[in-house]
């Protein structure tokens, strides 16, 4: 049940936090932000670690894996800016949700896991929902409504390398030294793009509403992956899955509520085919679990 409630968290203010950088995509260049954005993920959670010295749990072999993890992060957060610069909420998110069967592909090309044909099939189908949404998008933005298959690489990616580290390590000291990694691979492509004029790599000073709005994205999206990262330890991914799903009616709320934005009659079939087909495969997951316990007894 906690970690349940731990994932419904996470599926609360992962919205919300999406909202703030959908405002913040029009003040604010990409690069910037991304670097806000783990600046304040280090520092928000650098001294819980100091205090408790959670970081000892990390081993020298784990230091290479979660700077990969920081990297596909690095990457998702930017692609997701970027989206939602461009994109209502609820499409945004909801092409990024093509995430599960970019993971169940991984899993079994990436790490030999035994997927059957009925699985793929509903990856077939949820992708098709996918381009249901992003035709629509596509037609009135172009190709940045490609983005969020960007970012839905990222963090298949990302989940796929932190699976190596998160049951041993402490989740608070991989998101603080994921954040430290990340300002230090950025902040000098900041600085010189800034000097070169590089698009999306202007050097600002951000004051009022607009440094408001930069901790609380930064603040929002940190505890926001705190929460899924300790959901994980309470309870297993089959039980959790189906519950990131709830992220796209709460994110259709969020996006209405702030932006007065509804998906169109297509993308909304879109969404409802991705969701169906999502949670077929996780359903499925958990079929093949209890089978193969069973078989264990």
């Amino acid at each position: 049940m906690l970690g349940i409630a731990l994932m419904l968290g996470f599926s609360t203010l992962a919205p919300m936090g999406d909202a703030v950088i959908k405002i913040l995509g029009g003040l604010l260049p990409a690069m910037f932000f991304v670097v806000s954005r783990f600046a304040m993920q280090a520092a928000f959670l650098a001294p819980i670690v100091l205090t408790t010295k959670t970081f000892r749990s990390i081993t020298p072999g784990q230091y290479r894996l979660i700077l990969f993890r920081t990297i596909f992060h690095i990457i998702g957060v930017g692609s997701m800016f970027m989206a939602l610069r461009h994109l209502p909420l609820a499409d945004a998110v909801a092409i990024a949700f093509v995430m599960p069967f970019i993971s169940l592909l991984l899993g079994k090309y990436v790490l030999g896991e035994d997927v059957g044909l009925r699985r793929l099939l509903a990856c077939c189908v949820g992708f098709i929902g996918t381009l249901l949404v992003i035709q629509p998008s596509f037609v009135e933005v172009g190709t940045a409504a490609l983005w969020p298959l960007v970012t839905a690489v990222a963090f298949a990616l990302f989940i796929l390398v932190g699976r190596q580290v998160a049951q041993q390590a402490d989740p608070v000291a991989i998101q603080m030294l994921s954040g430290v990694m990340a300002v230090l691979i950025l902040l000098p492509l900041l600085v010189l793009g800034a000097q070169l004029n590089w698009p999306e790599f202007g050097l600002i000073f951000p004051t009022g509403k607009t440094l408001w709005l930069i901790l609380l994205a930064g603040f929002l999206g940190t505890i926001a992956h705190l929460l899924m990262t300790w959901s994980l330890r309470y309870a297993p991914s089959t039980t959790l899955a189906p519950l990131t799903y709830i992220e796209i009616p709460i994110t259709t709320f969020v996006g209405f509520m702030v932006f007065g934005d509804l998906p169109n009659q297509l993308a909304a079939t879109g969404i409802c085919i991705s969701v169906a087909a999502g949670l077929y495969i996780v359903f499925r997951e958990q079929a093949n679990a209890r089978a193969s316990a069973a078989e264990t007894l």
